[in-house]
This record gives C-alpha cells, structure tokens and sequence, in this order.
C-alpha cells in the first residue's frame, strides 16, 4: 500500500514508455494504475504500524548487533508486547530490562544478554513539495514512511510537588534518535547512528499538547467530510474528552499553571508563550463546533441524549473562552474542494446533435463508405464555441424584442429548409449510385481494374459451344436510374467505376450488345466495346480500348 513509491516508479516507467521505446498501449496502462493509486491516496485509510527501539546490552550478543540500538519497524496493527514476544523467540536466554534509561557499563560488560524494548515516535519530515497546507490524507503517508527520526519522551518532575496541579512541574525528556538510513528501507530495521537529548518546559509540553490535540480535532473532522460512512464512535469520544471538563480536566489544569498572576511575574521571559497557548485555546472552539455539527447530523436516537448533553457542555465552554480570549472563525473548505466547470462549457458539450443542420459535406461523408473528411463530421458539425452561432449565444441576447426574434426565427427556418432541400437531393442520389455499384472513388485516379457487369446481365456459359448467350432480364426502376444532379456546393462528386471508364449512367442501354467469342479462359483483354455506347457528341475517353 505504498502508492507513493508506485508513483514515483511509475513516472520514470512513462518517460521510457513515452520519449524512448514509443509503446503507448503499456503507457496508457501505466497511466491508468497512477490514476488508481492516486485514488487510494485520498480515500483509502490505511494503517499506521508503530516503530520500536531494541538495545542490546551484553557480551553475550553476536558482535554485529552488541551493545547497539536498532529502531525496528513492527507489523501492521501489532502491540509492543506481541513484537517483544516476536522479538525473545529469536534470543531465549536473553533477559528483558524494566527501564527505559540507557543502561551502566556493568550491564553492558557482562556476559549475560540484556533486551531494551520501548515504542518511540517517528517525527514527520515533509517534502519540500509540500509548501502549502495539503489534506492530512495525503500528509499521513509521511508520518509514518520515509522517516529518518524518531523521539521518546519521559516524563521528569522538577522542584516540589505542587498536589492540586500536577502540570506546573513536570519536565519532558525528550530523546532523538537518528537512524542510518529512512524506514521503510530494504530492510524493516536500521542501526542508530546518533543519540542526543532536549528537554520540554511544562509550558512547551502544554503549548504541544494543545497544538496535537487541535490537529487531532480537525483531522478527524475532514475525515468525516470526505467519508460520510465513517463510524461515529472515535469522533464520540474524542469530542467528549475534551468538551466535559468531568472527563479529563481540559485546560482548567493550564489556566490554574500558566495564566496566574505568580506565574507571569515569576516568568517573565515566557510571555510570548503563554499567548501563543492562549491562542491554540480560542482556536479549538470552531473545531469543536465543526466536529459536533457533524456528530449530530450522524448520531443515533439512542445516542441523542448524550450528544445533547454534549452540546450543553460545549455551549458553556463557548461562552467562556471567548469572553477570555476571543472567537475565532474557520473557513470551511468543503464549497472550496467542489470544483464545477463553467455553464458556458457545460451547454457546449451536452448540446444535442438534432437541433443542428446537417450540412452538405457531412451528408456527402455519411453516404460514402469512407472516413470522414475531417475530424468530428461524423453526422454533425461540431461548432463548440463560436459566438455568432444561435447555440453559444449568452443569456443577455435572449431579452430582445419579438420583431428581433421572428426575423431571425424566419431566417432559420428558410436556412433549415434549403439544407433539408439538399440534404433530400444529395441522400437519394448517394442511394442509387451506392446501388449501382459498390465500390465508390471519392478522387479523379483513373482505376485500373475492370469495369463490373451491370445486374441486369444474365451470363449463361455453355461448355458445349464455348459461346456466350445473354438473357435481358425485365426492365424495373432500377436499371434506368434518373440523372444524377449536379452538385456545385461540394469540393468533390461520387464517381462510380462505371463513369471513370468512359460510361455515365445514362448513356447504358437497356439491352446490351452480345459479347464476342473469348479466344482463352484466362483472356479478359479482348472485349469488343461497341461504338454505338459513346454518342456522336461525345469523344472516346483517352483510357478506353480500342478493338484491332
């Protein structure tokens, strides 16, 4: 489920496909794969597996991996302890260390083996392409791939303890570890290359948790924008432990910490900070109200009293915080993610083909057999854009007065019937002449082959004689077609191979000649052509035979 990566593969497989080897039926099925992929990254929720920290301690372990700390990657959805239980398979005599603090040199000198085994977090390491705030579908990928660092944080009291507040005093160790290359790698583990330690103050660790706890609001809320089906139950609780104050405390705890006057003349130095918490609290409100609007379109009757109650907590904590610390207002981006496209291009493109007039050259290509003359004359002409055409004409134009409109309605009609009229001529005679011969030249080439017999010729071949016998069949309304009407208004006429040989339509008689004897089977060259065909006015084509 790294799609990611397909991608990023699957662009240097395109420019193969596209500039180098010209194969464009593998390119257009590589295209179609990235364009799922790209799919699944928005809308399929993938699993986030944790990241594990091992030490090594003792002179019991292969030199390769003695008194070393590898960060591993576990399984999808597996805990600490099924991979610590994964992990002791492997070394069943080693022991398993209680703390998380690095060990003493005794452990790591003696002879025994000594497992560490701790979850630590990866932190997120964005691309540079990402320079703009992006959907956190696309952004979770990052935050558990293609990370190079991971932190533990534990917790550390300092000075006295203060028993109505536990947060005035309660440091954070934080130690990063850098590994030698990014995880997931070819392998699911990598050495730490380097250690070091940061410490928290409880206003930092605070601003931090309100900043984690705000992103895990308005995450949760865009997930349930994208995917209506979504269960409730995650967004219930997660809006539940923060809007009554029975459940977790809020940030009373904070108020009561960081906002007292003893405070602010103890600690001048972090005034700056104690606004940016302010802030980070003013702006919760909205992503609570967005949360709990959507848990009230989807909750059901058997949680209504409990989103009721929930909605009379959220209210008294609205009125609080922004009398404190003012309100503030989140731009929804639903409105800003439906794109539509312009009404222009939408008529422009769902305008049926029967309101417009066929025109003469589309009529010429629908009867010959052909391809069309041109790309999208195939039974219509596509004019998408024009502005003098009736069909793109803006809304403003549709409030003339009715003199306007029945001249330009009688114009239409008079337009419409002259097409009608040679949509009608051109039609019927396309019909006969596709009758009269199947193969239609849309060129003046002269063809080489040999003219083919009209239907009406019934040829009896008698072996005994080896003499032809023709047999006028009935005369019917087909063998005397009518003339062929001119057509001035085309770039090119329908020739049959009848009239590119010499012979027009009108000028074949009713009753043929008799051919003459055939010298040979296989002698097609010696007809006798009669010079009763051609009329006097008439001069022989520079093509036609003449008999010796």
């Amino acid at each position: 489920q790294m799609w990611e990566e397909a991608i990023a593969l699957g662009k240097e497989l395109a420019e193969q496909y596209e500039n180098e080897m010209f194969d464009y039926e593998q390119l257009s099925e590589l295209l179609r794969k990235q364009a799922q992929f790209y799919e699944n990254i928005v809308k399929v929720i993938r699993p986030k597996p944790d990241y594990f920290a091992v030490g090594y301690y003792g002179q019991g372990f292969p030199t390769f991996i003695r008194n070393k700390v590898f960060i591993y990657r576990g399984k999808e959805y597996e805990r600490r302890e099924d991979f610590e239980a994964r992990l002791l398979t492997q070394f069943p005599n080693a022991e398993k260390m209680k703390t998380t603090s690095p060990p003493g040199d005794d452990i790591k000198n003696s002879s025994g083996q000594y497992i560490q085994c701790f979850t630590v977090k990866p932190k997120l390491d964005l691309p540079s392409k990402f320079h703009r705030p992006v959907s956190e579908q696309i952004v979770s990928f990052y935050r558990v791939n293609e990370v190079q660092r991971f932190e533990y944080s534990r917790p550390v009291r300092k000075g006295e303890k203060n028993p109505d507040n536990e947060f005035a005093n309660m440091w954070i160790e934080r130690t990063i570890y850098v590994t030698a290359y990014k995880l997931p790698g070819i392998l699911r583990w990598f050495e730490v290359k380097s250690v070091f330690m940061v410490e928290i103050s409880p206003l930092e660790n605070a601003i931090e948790t309100m900043q984690l706890t705000n992103d895990k609001i308005n995450n949760m809320v865009q997930q349930h924008l994208n995917d209506p089906n979504l269960p409730i139950n995650p967004l219930s609780m997660l809006l539940n432990g923060i809007v009554d104050p029975a459940v977790m405390g809020g940030f009373t705890n904070y108020e009561k910490a960081f906002f007292t006057e003893k405070y602010i003349h103890e600690h001048p130095e972090d005034h700056d900070k104690i606004e940016k918490l302010k802030d980070l609290i003013a702006w919760q409100i909205p992503f609570l109200a967005e949360g709990i609007r959507i848990h009230g379109e989807k909750v059901t009757e058997a949680l209504r009293p409990f989103h009721e109650r929930m909605e009379a907590c959220f209210r008294q904590l609205k009125d609080k915080v922004e009398k404190q610390y003012g309100a503030r207002a989140v731009i929804s981006s639903v409105d800003e993610r439906r794109g539509s496209r312009p009404r222009s291009m939408v008529r422009s493109f769902t305008m049926p083909s029967s309101s417009r007039p066929l025109s003469v050259a589309s009529v010429s290509s629908i009867s010959s057999d052909s391809t069309p003359s041109r790309p999208g004359s195939d039974g219509f002409v596509l004019e998408p854009l024009l502005p003098k055409k009736m069909h793109s004409r803006s809304q403003d134009k549709l409030d003339k007065d009715d003199l306007d409109k029945d001249k330009k309605e009688k114009k239409k009609e008079k337009r419409n019937s002259k097409h009608q009229e040679i949509f009608d001529k051109e039609f019927k005679s396309a019909d006969i002449s596709l009758q009269q011969s199947e193969a239609v030249i849309l060129s003046e080439t002269i063809s080489p082959l040999r003219p083919q017999r009209p239907k009406s010729q019934v040829i009896n071949v008698m072996s005994s004689e080896r003499r032809f016998s023709v047999s006028p069949s009935p005369p019917s309304s087909q063998m005397t077609p009518p003339p062929i009407t001119p057509r001035t208004k085309l770039a090119f006429s329908l020739q049959t191979n009848l009239e590119l040989n010499g012979m027009s339509n009108s000028e074949i008689p009713d009753v043929p000649p008799p051919l003459p004897l055939k010298g040979s089977m296989a002698d097609y060259g010696n007809l006798m052509e009669s010079q009763d065909l051609i009329s006097p006015t008439t001069s022989p084509p520079a093509h036609q035979r003449v008999s010796p």
